[in-house]
């Protein structure tokens, strides 16, 4: 809670009225320019309260129209009604006269954003731009004039371009961010320009003219226009962000123009505001983009220039303003988020923006983000109102006065039972919880701080300290000093106040009893605090020292620490408190712009150890880290999400108990939500202020004990004692409570306690009893359950059992819930906790536990946790939470939707909200019932429903309670409706209307109806009809009997046919025992599967016929002496098909074998398929089911069914006997796969001789099968004589001796490894093999030496044609005609003849042309003049060495021979 006290300044005498006020950015100085109808004007500097700055009264005998602060130094520029403009220097005390340029009232003055041009206009159009240096001194000539002929009305400079984060780069560099560490090093390679640093100086600006046109000059002092409006302008603004120049004119048009880097404008928006034209309008541009404007209206208009939206806000009657009360200025602080708006009847109304993370403000519109402050009375109209520098004061100017607010925490402390707050400027509310006594305190000066002790209350205000005794019940003066120490603290007779470098001990009375001296290097003491016997000193470098104040003088019980040492890169100390032993110290931190950092640092001074614990990550960084070059073990501290994104803003240690800090955090006020769903969802939950408590311990860190949000009705956290904490209260609500209490006056206590949760019931308890109370919460803190319940088994407060109960939910020990429950005498929960244990989750047997102790928010979530839907669902239900319980039950607990709907019906019933549990009843399907039960006693009701629903199940419940009413013809007509024809069929022959029930049964075909008819016409002795219904009713067993005991045999076979096997026998019996009609009986005993029975009756009877009819129903399953009797019975009558398929459901294989080949009967797949035997069967053994599979096997290879024979001697496991029925079926690519995966050589072989079969000279894959198979089958003479083979193909065929060389050559490589039977024969062919490939070869190198040596090449050829053994190698006619074609070339036509003689001769029978081209022998005759005869010879169509080829036998398998 916080007020503002006004300080009215200290005029000196003769200055007139204030006309304007100006706070410099960062100072606490403020300017005012007064007015004097005597003396003319003046300029004076005023501090925070008021003081009058000595020798810096400006006079003149004009007034002053224009005042600005330099950005950052002491320097103040003033513009006068007659032109001058002089600078003001604060620090040097020096006045600096610019040199004369204007003639006219100064209306623009302004510094650029740094601060080293001054730019100044006046009424007649001249601008004049100067540089300045650091003292405020004009620097040469103007760098810029300009007339531009018009009255200059504003002035605003344009931002820099924004630079890079010096700090964040650091940080990023520091952090291992090689690009980061490149753009300081910018020299380096690759990196061509210098670092830009922001931020920078922006030296362009735009003027506006009161003609409405709007100019631009540049850095380099180059002015253009930018844009032009209609009416003159009455306000500049830039959108930073945006690089958006908006423009506001005297009629309220609104323009946003974007601006280009040479300042170029081009329109984007235009807009008319609301407002009242022709009053002087307050203007502000906030959060970059929200127009606030005040126009001497009733209320605050807002324009948001990025939303486009806007709304108004205005004061609140409520608080004090009157009706009409019209708002004239308006300044908003961005630093507390504070809107103040001064009104004509001089108060100040003040709003303050909510924080982002404050109930859901990401969907909150307008005004609504705005939230009313308390607010501030002055006198008088008040015209200009202006918040201003680091300390964010704000100054009033009413004409008369200039009052300077300043924003005062409300002083509170609380020590020793005792609590001190101050409720306004001088008045404070005591309260002794001692005696329960409350005192208001009044004092004649503004406090700024208060120190209580069970002694004394000192008061002081940073000038004087006051001491007031406490004596008895009242309070006495004992005491008042001057005193200029900003802190204060207090310890039994010694008050402790602070002076540069040293604290100071001092009496009661003021008096200087000690001096507690601080280096410079641990800086100026600024911070105090005592808990116990111990003083904590801060000082303003971070550093700490701890006293002991046990004995006559403080000594020092911990020596001076550095905090930036311990941890590098903290701020400095915003509050630094000790424990009751004075071993932990713990230290709020601030950030580096003043503000409160997330972390608190915990200092073990034993251990000379700290730890960080950031609220921001909701954990601490679990670091334990040593002062001095030592290991010391880590700290285990827990995270806690739930405290993630707060910020510390006070926090304390209990008085007695060394272990248990409390804290106050906030949320983190300019937190970010990822998205506005999210925010939205979370608020809800997220509470704005938290009081935390830790047990803070060297053996387990830093352990969360307790957290609850700040109640609604506390101001904040005053401290704590055990066992309980202490608040501050709000105003507001301590005055509600006094009045609550007494009609009468009564003074408001303005503390409240709070007992700690584990001390609920024990508040007024003993020293031992809270002591084991502590070390029961401390030991369920760290997870000690067993501890824990020896601290306080022997304490016999129900209460503090039902706390450890409680426990229990959070840590889930049922054991200890139960000694708990016993000790409570809580039978009822013992009860259900035990019948609990069956569930097999343990958050559903601790919700149990959770219900019982009445934690049903804990049982919700539990039952969630384990997502036991369906005992949350009962949870709701048994808790009234119905609406709950529908909501799960249709989204999550389906399965229960119906029951849940029922107990809401029952509960609705219950409380006699009938038309709703009838809806209800209807969705749980249960209103059949239960609907005419709950309105049976409302029979008119009860009808109404019945028609209203039109449901043939209370149609036909109502038609039964008409007839028991005995009104029969309402009960037909409801039996019609609900389609009950048994009840009509019933009813109408009760009524003896036969006929009409014969009708309904007949139409409908109703079973019931049926039954119960045929039953009246059978007692009537009407047989037919009787059968007839018993027939429709399906009641097939006693039409029957009653055509037995009639002789209706025809009926009786159709009836028996339709019925039940049973039926069926039993007619069978009744023919069989009449001798008549025995087809019939033969057939009733087969459809009845009577086999047996059937084909004997049917053999004595000598019915063929129905024997063929019963075989073909008999299977497998039947009795293998009945298939056998039916199979020699077909064999008998040549029905040997019929026969097979008989003795293979017999499982008769090999008759069924043996009967297929006598009668020469082709044996089908499926006929196969039945003759083999699994090889899991017990049947056969394995080798008579082989050798039945062979036989099958042969027998389908007689028939020439080969693909079945090949199956079956692969089944019987025959590979060879296989491939041979697969080589007779001639299907090539069966075989290839059959021999690749049998794997056996033979087989391969057999393969392969009969792919050579085939025509292999054309197709590459067989030749390539070919190869494989003789590899595989290591057949190796065989490959070689494929390849001999292969190479006289390559011979005859395409002439490719080269080729056929190759064949050779591997052919030889085959046979040479191959194991022959005659190694004898192996010689012979060999050498043959080599004959041929010397042949081969040496006609090759004639051929290829031919273009080189003709001579040697015939030679060579020549020679060949006389060995012996040539043409069963080469094609003589090739070696002929190679010398022909030779001599023709040369044209020795003689010798060419003569060789064609001579192929003439030796090669008889071929024709000439095969060999040679016909040019060529028709070129020989014509060189020899010989006449050449055409006349075709028959061609021999292939070489001599193939002409012997046999066809390939029909069984390729005799060619395989035995290694």
């Amino acid at each position: 809670m916080a007020v503002y006290v006004g300080h009215r300044i200290e005029v000196p005498d003769s200055v007139g009225s204030p006309s304007h006020i100006t706070w410099h950015p960062l100072h606490p100085l403020l300017a005012v320019a007064s007015v004097s109808p005597t003396s003319g004007g003046s300029v004076d500097i005023y501090l925070e309260q008021g003081e009058h700055v000595p020798d810096s009264h400006t006079e003149r005998s004009f007034r002053a129209t224009s005042l600005i602060w330099h950005p950052s130094r002491l320097i103040l520029a003033v513009g006068w009604e007659t032109g001058e403009v002089v600078v003001l220097n604060k620090q040097d005390k020096e006045h600096h006269t610019v040199p004369p340029n204007h003639n006219a009232e100064i209306t623009v003055l302004n510094w650029s954003t740094n601060g080293t041009r001054l730019v100044s206009g006046d009424r007649l159009g001249v601008l004049v731009l100067w540089r300045l240096d650091q003292r405020g001194r004009v620097q040469g000539l103007p760098l810029l004039k300009h007339e531009y002929g018009k009255y200059l009305s504003h002035c605003i400079f344009r931002p820099p371009p924004p630079g890079e984060d010096l700090v964040q780069l650091a940080k990023a560099a520091v952090s291992g961010d090689e690009k980061a560490l490149d753009m300081f090093n910018w020299r380096k390679a690759g990196i061509g320009v210098p670092l830009k640093v922001g931020p920078q100086e922006g030296l362009s600006f735009f003027i506006s003219v009161t003609d409405g046109s709007v100019h631009y000059v540049n850095e380099k002092g180059k002015t253009s226009h930018a844009l032009s409006t209609e009416n003159p302008i009455q306000k500049l603004l830039i959108m930073e962000k945006r690089d958006v120049l908006v423009v506001i004119t005297e009629n309220l048009l609104l323009f946003m123009y974007t601006i280009t880097l040479e300042g170029e404008a081009e329109e984007i928006l235009k807009v008319k505001l609301s407002g009242k034209i022709g009053h002087s309008a307050d203007i502000i541009l906030i959060d970059c983009s929200l127009l606030v404007t005040a126009m001497g209206e009733t209320v605050l208009r807002f324009w948001d220039l990025e939303r486009s939206e806007n709304y108004v806000l205005f004061p609140d009657v409520q608080l004090g303003f009157e009706a009409g009360e019209c708002v004239n200025s308006v300044s908003y602080c961005t630093v507390k988020g504070l809107l103040a708006a001064g009104t004509n009847k001089g108060r100040i109304a003040m709003w303050r923006k909510a924080s982002v993370s404050n109930q859901s403000t990401w969907a909150l519109e307008g005004k609504d983000r705005w939230k009313r402050q308390t607010p501030t009375e002055l006198e008088g109209n008040i015209t200009q109102i202006k918040w201003g520098s680091r300390k964010n004061l704000l100054a009033v100017n009413n004409m008369s006065s200039v009052v300077i607010l300043s924003e005062q925490a409300m002083s509170s402390h609380f020590h020793q039972q005792v609590a001190v707050v101050q409720v306004s400027p001088n008045l404070l509310n005591v309260t002794f919880f001692g005696t329960g006594a409350t005192h208001s305190l009044r004092i004649d000066m503004h406090i700024n701080g208060v120190f209580a002790t069970k002694d004394a209350v000192v008061f002081w205000n940073g000038k004087q300290v006051t001491v007031f005794e406490c004596s008895g019940a009242t309070l006495r003066n004992a005491g008042s000093f001057l005193c200029d120490s900003p802190v204060l603290a207090m310890h039994e007779e010694s008050i402790y106040t602070v002076e540069p470098n040293r604290v100071q001990v001092r009496t009661w009375q003021g008096t200087v009893k000690q001096l507690l001296v601080f280096s410079e290097a641990e800086g100026n003491p600024c911070l105090l605090d005592v808990c116990g016997n111990f003083l904590a000193v801060g000082t303003d470098l971070s550093h700490f020292k701890i006293f002991d104040l046990s004995r006559r003088e403080a000594k020092v019980h911990c020596s001076s620490k550095n905090l930036t040492e311990l941890f590098p890169g903290l701020g400095g100390i915003a509050s630094v408190k000790c424990n009751a032993n004075g071993n932990k110290v713990s230290v709020l931190v601030n950030k580096a712009d003043e503000s409160l950092d997330s972390k608190i640092c915990f200092y073990d001074v034993e251990m000379d150890t700290v730890t960080l614990f950031d609220f921001k990550a909701g954990r601490g960084d679990g670091r334990a880290v040593p002062s001095f070059s030592g290991q010391e073990p880590e700290k285990s501290v827990t995270e806690h999400p739930e405290l993630q994104d707060r910020i510390p803003v006070s926090h304390f240690w209990d008085h007695s108990e060394p272990r248990l800090f409390v804290c106050e955090a906030v949320l983190e006020p300019n937190l970010q939500f990822p998205d506005q769903q999210q925010q939205t969802e979370s608020s809800e939950s997220i509470p704005d202020v938290l009081i935390i408590s830790f047990f803070s311990t060297e053996e387990h860190g830093l352990l969360l004990q307790d957290r609850f949000p700040l109640p609604s009705t506390y101001q904040a956290l005053l401290g704590i004692e055990v066992p309980h904490y202490y608040f501050s209260k709000k105003p507001e609500e301590a005055e509600k409570e006094a009045q609550v209490e007494s009609g009468s006056v009564q003074l408001s206590q303005m503390v409240a306690k709070r007992p700690m949760r584990d001390f609920i019931g024990l508040e007024e308890s003993d020293k031992t009893t809270r002591e084991a109370m502590l070390n029961f919460s401390f030991y369920l803190t760290i997870g000690d359950m067993d501890e824990a319940f020896k601290s306080i088994k022997l304490i016999k407060s129900e209460a503090v059992w039902e706390n450890m109960a409680r426990m229990c939910v959070k840590t889930q020990r049922l054991d200890v819930a139960k000694v708990c429950l016993g000790n409570m005498d809580h039978a009822r929960g013992a009860k259900a906790l035990r019948e609990a244990e069956q569930e097999p989750e343990v958050e559903a047997r601790v919700a149990m536990l959770a219900i019982q102790l009445g934690m049903l928010e804990d049982a919700e979530r539990l039952y969630k946790n384990c997502k036991r839907y369906d005992l949350l669902n009962k949870f709701y239900q048994a808790s009234d939470q119905w609406q709950k319980a529908m909501e799960l039950a249709e989204t999550h607990d389906r399965v229960h939707l119906r029951t849940t709907y029922y107990n809401y019906a029952k509960h609705l019933e219950a409380t006699a909200e009938c038309n709703l549990a009838l809806s209800y009843y209807e969705k749980s399907d249960t209103h059949r019932f239960e609907v005419p039960r709950m309105l049976s006693e409302d029979l008119q009701a009860l009808e109404l429903y019945v028609n209203k629903m039109k449901d043939k199940s209370l149609w036909k419940w109502w038609a039964q309670y008409l007839e028991s009413q005995s009104d029969m013809e309402s009960a037909l007509r409801y039996y019609e409706l609900a389609q009950d024809y048994f009840s009509l069929v019933r009813v109408y022959c009760f009524q003896g209307n036969i006929q009409k029930a014969a009708e309904i049964a007949n139409e409908t075909g109703n079973w019931a109806a049926s039954y119960h008819l045929a039953r009246q016409y059978e007692s009537q002795d009407e047989i037919k009809q009787a059968v007839h219904f018993y027939t429709r009713a399906q009641a097939f067993n006693n039409a029957i009997r009653l055509c037995k005991e009639n002789n209706l045999d025809d009926q009786l076979m159709n009836l028996a046919l339709l019925s039940s096997p049973e039926d069926m026998i039993e007619a069978a019996c009744y023919y069989e025992e009449k001798g008549e009609q025995m087809d019939r009986a033969v057939m009733l005993y087969h459809k009845a599967g009577h086999f047996s029975k059937a084909l004997e009756l049917a053999f004595a009877t000598q019915q063929f016929g129905a024997l063929q009819l019963i075989a073909e129903d008999l299977d497998e399953k039947s009795d293998p002496a009945l298939l056998a009797r039916c199979s020699d019975f077909f064999i008998e009558h040549a029905q040997h098909e019929k026969a097979v398929e008989l003795l293979l459901a017999a499982k008769k294989y090999h008759e069924a074998l043996q009967l297929c080949l006598n009668q020469n009967l082709t044996i089908t797949e499926e006929m196969a398929e039945n003759m083999t035997v699994s090889k899991e069967s017990k049947e056969l053994s394995e080798e008579s089911r082989k050798e039945l599979l062979e036989q099958i096997a042969d027998c389908c290879m007689r028939q020439g069914n080969y693909h079945m024979a090949t199956k079956k001697y692969t089944q019987a496991g025959n590979k060879l006997k296989a491939m041979r029925a697969l080589l007779k079926s001639g299907d090539t690519e069966k075989i290839v796969f059959f021999a690749g995966v049998s794997r056996q050589r033979e087989i391969y072989i057999m393969a392969a001789n009969y792919l050579q079969s085939l025509d292999w000279r054309k197709d590459p894959e067989i030749m390539k099968n070919i190869i494989s198979f003789y590899t595989k089958g290591k057949a190796l003479d065989l490959l070689s004589g494929f390849y001999d083979a292969c190479a006289q193909v390559e011979i005859d065929e395409y002439q490719n001796y080269e080729k056929a060389q190759g064949a050779l050559t591997e052919a030889f490589k085959c046979l040479s490894k191959a194991k022959t039977r005659s190694p004898v024969e192996q010689e012979s062919k060999l050498a043959l093999l080599q004959s041929k490939m010397a042949l081969v070869k040496r006609f090759i190198q004639a051929r290829r030496v031919y273009s080189e040596d003709p001579k040697e090449a015939i030679r060579q050829c020549e020679l060949l044609l006389d060995e012996p053994d040539l043409d069963s190698t080469i094609r003589l006619g090739d070696v002929l005609g190679f010398l022909v074609e030779h001599y023709l070339q040369v044209e020795e036509f003689q010798m060419a003849y003569r060789y064609l003689e001579e192929m003439r001769k030796r090669i008889p029978c071929v024709n000439l042309t095969y060999y040679v081209n016909e040019r060529t022998i028709e070129a020989v005759h014509r060189g020899l003049g010989i006449p050449w005869n055409r006349n075709p010879v028959p061609e021999r169509i292939r070489h001599n060495s193939m002409e012997d080829n046999k066809e390939v036998e029909e069984d390729v398998a005799d060619e395989v021979e035995d290694p």
